[in-house]
């Protein structure tokens, strides 16, 4: 996921920054920008797409809690504001959505988008929590969004993964860096991941032992898993996206993977995005 800068010290600025960050992903061979409906990303990326655009763009949905006709509407308004006549995905943006009353009839107006050829593709984002097997038999999506990353590797050692690619639903995983975790001093920890402290300690201290930084032994971890089809990134500038890029060609290094997993991996799903820079 690419993400317009947050701050700047005006308009001018951070188109700028946007448009090196698109020409960053375009030189890199990125094929896909994933966004969501906040702030004024969505009229950035409209602004800044560089011509012919090589961005396959996905969309994700408002809560269901906010009415299905704002779903719908809010889905064309982000085309519309990107400036594309079309979008390879609208994904729902949580799993929950689909397990109220109204599941089946957000769907049915998602479905309704696609055949209408707004969009290729349907897709939902989801924890291992929700139970993304049994929402995939009944919604059949095109993509299933999970996170999976080192130190919560549940979506992978449980067969998740590759069970939802045997039934020929693309697999997209996000939160490959753990929401920061993986960068943060210890010091650094909300509250309810102090106990995981040690964990994620002995993660980044092995890492460092075999001459590994984070980023790319996340990356290596998450591109070699077999099943997924993308790697989701959310990066805020061209120089973010150049450090990901790198780690993302090095070496795949030779580690123990499972052995830098948490004990409690599910103390993670609770966790926010920290506030960590270096592709965090």
């Amino acid at each position: 996921m690419l993400g317009a800068p947050a701050h700047g010290p005006g308009p001018a600025s951070r188109e700028e920054q946007v448009r090196a960050l698109l020409r960053t992903a375009a030189d890199g061979g990125v094929g896909l920008v994933a966004t969501r409906p906040v702030s004024d990303t969505e009229r950035l990326l409209g602004q800044c797409w560089p011509f012919p655009s090589p961005f396959r763009v996905t969309v994700s949905t408002v809560s269901a809690a906010e009415g299905l006709d704002r779903v719908e509407a809010r889905a064309r308004r982000s085309l519309e504001r990107m400036g594309l006549p079309r979008g390879e995905a609208v994904m729902v943006s949580s799993a929950s959505d689909l397990a109220g009353a109204e599941g089946r009839a957000l769907w049915d107006r998602l479905e309704r988008l696609r055949d209408m050829g707004l969009f290729r593709r349907i897709g939902v984002c989801a924890r291992v929590e929700d139970g993304p097997e049994l929402l995939a038999r009944r919604f059949r999506p095109d993509i299933v969004e999970l996170p999976c990353n080192l130190l919560d590797q549940r979506a992978e050692v449980s067969g998740l993964i590759e069970g939802l690619a045997a039934h020929e639903v693309s697999v997209q995983l996000r939160s490959i860096f753990a929401g920061g975790v993986l960068f943060a001093p210890r010091e650094d920890l909300p509250a309810h991941l102090v106990r995981a402290g040690s964990g994620v300690s002995r993660a980044r201290r092995s890492l460092a032992e075999s001459r590994v930084t984070p980023c790319q032994a996340a990356l290596a971890y998450g591109l070699m898993l077999p099943g997924v089809d993308t790697v989701s990134v959310g990066v805020a500038s061209a120089a973010e996206l150049r450090a990901v890029l790198a780690a993302a060609h090095a070496p795949a290094p030779d580690l123990d993977w499972s052995a830098l997993a948490l004990d409690d991996p599910a103390t993670l799903s609770a966790a926010g995005p920290l506030a960590v820079s270096s592709a965090a």
